[in-house]
This record gives C-alpha cells, structure tokens and sequence, in this order.
C-alpha cells in the first residue's frame, strides 16, 4: 500500500515512478471484460472487430484509464486521488507495450487541502500516445 505523501517532499517536476505494462494481449482483453462487464465484442472477436472496419480486436479504453489510476495508486493511497480526467487519443492495439507516466506540474491549495496536479499518460513503445489527462493528489 501507498504511504501518504508530504506536500514538503512533493515538489512540481517530481516524476512517479512509470508503469510498464507486458504487451496488449487477447487474454488480457477477455479477463478485463469479464471483472469490467464490458463484454463488447470489438474487444473480443475477431471477426466482429474486422466487420466493423478495425484490424483485429483493441483494448477497451477503460483498461488504459484503470492502468493511469494504477500508476497514480502505485505513487499514493487511493484515498489520496480526488480527481482522474483524461482524453482518448489512440487506440491501443494488440500487442502494444504501454508505458503510463506523470509528473507533478502543480502544487496548490483548494478547500483546505494542500494538492498536486499530475500530468498522466499512457504511450505505446513507439511513443504515441494512447491516453492523456490530469489528478488530483491530496498532499499531507
């Protein structure tokens, strides 16, 4: 678990620790629609997926945004995240080996609570980047 963190230790250019993922698989996309309940078949049929005009199948975006709060969770207590807000920017595609990322680009007080907004994303090996956003981290 997490240890709360110090807004005195917390500074604006500190980065979390990264997140790197193994590469986007078919297992992977049926065991996050069976604890999701997202069970849209673009995410696990081939066929559908082809039919529809995709490649193959592709990771659900909220796989990518539950990857973004474990980085953040990794960093601080859950408790501790007041906000995640994020903007799909690419499809994750099988075998995609993603790396999330964030930097603290802002300390600042808000209802009696001192906070650092963090800059979140996610990337493919190849640096394009899947999903961007922002947190809100409580500093104590």
């Amino acid at each position: 678990m997490s240890a709360s963190l110090s807004a005195s230790r917390v500074n604006v250019g500190d980065e979390l620790p990264p997140l790197l993922l193994p590469p986007v698989s078919r297992a992977t996309l049926a065991l996050f629609a069976g604890a999701s309940g997202d069970h849209n078949p673009i995410h696990i049929d081939s066929d559908f997926a082809r039919a529809a005009g995709m490649k193959d199948v592709f990771a659900q975006g909220m796989l990518g945004m539950a990857w973004l709060g474990r980085l953040l969770t990794d960093w601080a207590p859950q408790k501790d995240l007041r906000a995640l807000n994020v903007r799909f920017q690419a499809i994750t595609q099988l075998g995609d080996v993603i790396r999330c990322t964030g930097r603290v680009v802002e300390k600042l007080e808000r209802d009696g609570a001192t906070l650092a907004r963090v800059e979140v994303q996610s990337a493919n090996e190849s640096g394009e980047v899947k999903i961007a956003g922002e947190a809100l981290v409580v500093l104590h």
